[in-house]
């Protein structure tokens, strides 16, 4: 048995692509030892667990995703976080994203802070070109409830045109999305959500397809 941890790893230099693998030693520097390899934004943990036998956990992923390795020498494999974060959940002895994540937020923080802003201007364009998500518009009825594809079993409730209920509480979907992911930068809650087993952004960019 060699325990370990096995980390589900994203960059916005790489939307499409997931970095999966394992660290048996300090993971600061296993994280700068990424970053130094030519990449130019710093990686960001989507999901990260102790396991009981990494090597083993870590053989069986690749196995398991090698359809869709990139490259036979590399740990990047084109799929959703979402689906290496499901298997790694059933096995894994202790999740220890928080302590990963802000570990990774301390590699490189000007190039994250740079690539936050850049982020949040390139959405500031995006929400002028396009107009906000209306749920009526959408043909997501008051009182429907939206289920969070995100990491934790959440839920909200359809409350208005433009607002949910979570927790008792009416909010903004986006604020909320924001919160529940534990982030400081904005994001876009319907890129965040499903309604009747489909995703708020491909109903959205169905139903406003011609604007």
């Amino acid at each position: 048995m060699n325990e370990g941890i096995i980390y589900v790893l994203t960059n916005r230099a790489m939307p499409d692509m997931v970095k999966i693998g394992k660290t048996g030693r300090d993971i600061l520097v296993r994280l700068k030892d990424l970053y130094s390899t030519g990449v130019p934004l710093p990686f960001e943990c989507a999901y990260a667990a102790k396991v009981n036998d990494m090597d083993e956990v870590e053989r069986a992923f690749h196995t398991a995703f090698a359809p869709h390795k990139v490259n036979p020498r590399r740990e990047f494999f084109s799929i959703d976080p979402k689906q290496a974060i499901a298997l790694l959940k059933l096995i894994s002895i202790e999740d220890v994203t928080p302590d990963i994540r802000k570990v990774a937020d301390s590699v490189a923080p000007e190039a994250k802070t740079s690539a936050e802003n850049l982020e949040s201007r390139l959405q500031l364009k995006r929400n002028r070109r396009r107009p906000n998500a209306d749920f009526s518009e959408m043909g997501i009825p008051v009182g429907s409830r939206l289920e969070y594809t995100g990491e934790g079993d959440h839920f909200c409730t359809v409350r208005d045109d433009r607002r949910v209920e979570f927790d008792g509480k009416t909010r903004m979907i986006s604020p909320l999305t924001q919160e529940l992911l534990g982030l400081e930068r904005p994001v876009r809650g319907i890129d965040y959500w499903q309604f009747d087993g489909r995703d708020l952004k491909d109903i959205y960019e169905e139903t406003y397809e011609s604007d």
